[in-house]
């Protein structure tokens, strides 16, 4: 039997999950790995508030460095958030010896370069099972199970609080905001919810994706995002007439040339295709391998358990792994790859206008996206004994650059009001 002392930074929700499990299930885990786990400190700001959880209190304390300090510790797990003191907590632990788990995606979107050189300069690892797609072993898969491909393509649904509010759209014809207090209520979303809706979160989430498998470091700043705020309840409709559903996806591809994508926003997908089906707080995310071809990748994507679940997972590969299973090559400064302008991809495109009815609209509006090589597949138009009417399209693959200078010319006619809608379409996987 091999005992791993490990001291926990943050009792909050998912440190709350990590230490029932390491309760409940500590010789279930001793009897699949022969490895105990021993939870010997957990550091908090607030050691007094009950988490239903018995703890010997001789454990607890308020000063994180008594643990950075502590020579028999072998695995520090920061779950304490944000960035500036999670930062300086993993940097301390990586010089004084000690591996380190975290399940903290914006600490690892904004400092993976120094916090990967620490550890490599001090032979320590690092695992981050749980800051991507909650429970599910993505990481794991890509670093060991699909070690032997390229990476392709990967398209996640990895924000649970965005899907879950698409989804109640859709089943009970909700309106964002009421969708939205749903999520609330039922703890899918934050009292202030702007990091997941923004698309923000999964772009964190998707720079780790990208970096881990191409090997390079992908810079925040040249992830392109936006969110669900704008998807209202006729886009909804309207798709699904057209045998589409509206997710937000984290996408990123190899596009040859040391060039890849890297983008989430709301998107298009065929009602038959699996990622469609995913529902409510669920995640999926699925991998094109050279080699392997497509597979899908399913499960709880945040919550205290299924989070603390893929912790521990972390915790054992450590313990099992005496040298590195990182290296330099999964977040490699070096590596000349660069993330293709958002102007310069080509994919095809939904489009909602609003315009008065009058004879002619259809075919100058046509006559513009065509003078940007840009063709129409499908078209919608609902006659509704109004003023107004919206005319909904599905294009044909086009550059971006060239849909957005069409768009510009479209919105300069006398007969369109308001901004169009764009939502971009995948439906070749």
């Amino acid at each position: 039997m091999k005992i791993v002392n490990v001291g926990l930074i943050g009792f909050g929700t998912i440190g709350s999950g990590v230490v029932r499990i390491l309760s409940q299930n500590q010789n279930e885990i001793l009897q699949r790995t022969g490895i105990r786990i021993n939870l010997k400190m957990i550091a908090d700001i607030d050691i007094k508030r009950d988490r239903g959880i018995k703890v010997d209190k001789n454990k607890l304390t308020t000063d994180a460095q008594q643990l950075l300090r502590d020579p028999e510790i072998d695995i520090i797990i920061e779950l304490i958030g944000g960035t500036r003191k999670a930062k300086e907590f993993i940097i301390t632990a990586l010089k004084n010896g000690k591996n380190v788990v975290t399940a903290n995606k914006a600490l690892l979107s904004q400092y993976a370069d120094v916090i990967f050189r620490t550890a490599y300069r001090h032979n320590k690892q690092i695992a981050f099972e749980g800051s991507v797609g909650g429970c599910i072993p993505i990481i794991k898969v890509l670093r060991e199970s699909l070690v032997g491909n390229r990476i392709k393509r990967i398209m996640g649904i990895v924000n649970g609080t965005t899907n879950f509010i698409l989804t109640k759209m859709e089943e009970r014809n909700l309106e964002f905001h009421k969708a939205l207090e749903l999520a609330q209520e039922m703890g899918f979303a934050e009292a202030d919810p702007s990091l997941d809706v923004s698309g923000e979160d999964a772009a964190h989430k998707l720079q780790i994706l990208a970096s881990y498998s191409f090997h390079c470091n992908i810079r925040y700043k040249d992830i392109y995002f936006e969110g669900i705020e704008k998807i209202d309840l006729s886009d909804i409709r309207y798709v699904k007439e057209l045998g589409y559903k509206i997710k937000l996806l984290a996408i990123t591809k190899d596009c040859g040339d040391n060039e890849i994508e890297c983008r989430v926003h709301p998107t298009l997908i065929p009602e038959s295709y699996l990622l469609s089906s995913v529902k409510d707080e669920f995640n999926a995310i699925y991998v094109i391998g050279e080699a392997t071809g497509p597979q899908i990748f399913y499960g709880k994507g945040a919550g205290a358990l299924p989070t603390a679940s893929a912790i521990i997972a972390d915790i054992v590969d450590i313990a099992k792994n005496e040298r590195p299973f990182f290296t330099k090559r999964f977040f490699n400064t070096n590596a000349k790859i660069s993330v293709r302008d958002m102007k310069k991809i080509r994919c095809r495109y939904y489009l909602r206008i609003h315009t008065y009815d009058q004879p002619g609209v259809l075919a100058k509006v046509a006559g513009i996206l065509g003078q940007y090589d840009i063709s129409i597949s499908s078209v919608i138009q609902k006659e509704l004994g109004q003023k107004l009417v919206p005319i909904v399209m599905l294009t044909h693959q086009a550059v971006e650059e060239n849909l957005r200078e069409a768009i510009r010319k479209i919105r300069k006619l006398k007969f369109i009001k308001g901004v169009p809608k764009i939502i971009r379409i995948e439906d070749v996987f």
